[in-house]
Formats: C-alpha cells, structure tokens, sequence
C-alpha cells in the first residue's frame, strides 16, 4: 500500500468539503480518539498552513500533515504538525514517506530549520531524520512531547 499513495500539498482552500472532513476524521480518531489526548486540535491555524495529504488508491486519506511557515509556531523555524498515519497502514511504511515529504515541502516553502512538536516515545523516529530534542519534555493534552530541531541540509 505505500507506494500506492497519492501525494497531495496545498492551501487550505485547496480542501473540499469532503477532504476536509476527512483530515479532521483522521486526526480526531488517532490523537483524540485512541491516544485519549484532549487538547483543541482545531486551533485556529489550518487556514494558514500547507497541508500534505496522502490518499490511497480508493480516494481515502490515509496520511496527513501540515506545515507552518516561519514564526507561526517557532520564531526562527517552519514548523510541522498534526503528523498522522492511518491506524490500519502503521507498520508499512508510511509514517516514514510522510515524514519525508513533509520535510521536502517544507525546505521547498520555507528553506532552513524545520521544528516540531513530538511525542517523546516517536523522538528516536524524528532523530532518524535528523532532528534534535531541544528544550525539556511537557505535557501536551495529557502526552509527554519534546521540541525538536533539523537544521536545514
């Protein structure tokens, strides 16, 4: 399945009602959902960012992330968030794939150090990239997270 997907960056208008739903459906039912993280997922910020999507052959997304320009979220950084991979395709793959074209977008965008938010239990995966904690672990919506850091390549 993960060389099936279908790779699509855009705006926020560039969502339909339907893609829109699903990105919201996905993200809901993974970090609210099954990791039980009560926070405010709709921040505000989705109609300011890029957003990656992945769709499989049958038109369902099953791979999403946004990316946030420059002293969005980090003064100095682009930023990328609400990284989610279907539950039913973990394990393929695609969490990778995601994660480099998010980053691909991002140095296309907004060229220099990308930052995010991540889990700490998902840090070894992000410093596989070539990310680095900074700062000290907090809690986010019940989950301990760490910021990290990629300079830019």
């Amino acid at each position: 399945m993960a060389s099936l997907i279908q790779w699509h960056c855009h705006d926020f208008n560039g969502f339909t009602p339907e893609t829109l739903y699903q990105a919201l459906a996905l993200r809901d039912r993974v970090f609210v959902v099954e990791q039980r993280s009560i926070y405010g997922d709709i921040d505000g910020r989705d109609p300011d960012c890029r957003h990656l999507a992945g769709y499989a052959g049958d038109g369902r997304l099953v791979a999403y992330a946004r990316i946030l320009a420059p002293g969005v979220a980090y003064p100095d950084a682009a930023a990328l968030g609400r990284l989610v991979v279907d539950p039913s395709l973990r394990g393929q793959g695609v969490g990778r794939q995601l994660l480099a074209r998010a980053l691909e977008e991002a140095a296309r965008l907004h060229p220099g150090p990308v930052m995010l938010s991540a889990q700490t239990r998902a840090s070894g995966f992000y410093a596989s990239f070539g990310f680095v904690p900074v700062g000290e672990p907090y809690d986010d919506g019940g989950i301990e997270h760490i910021d990290m850091r990629k300079e830019a390549d």
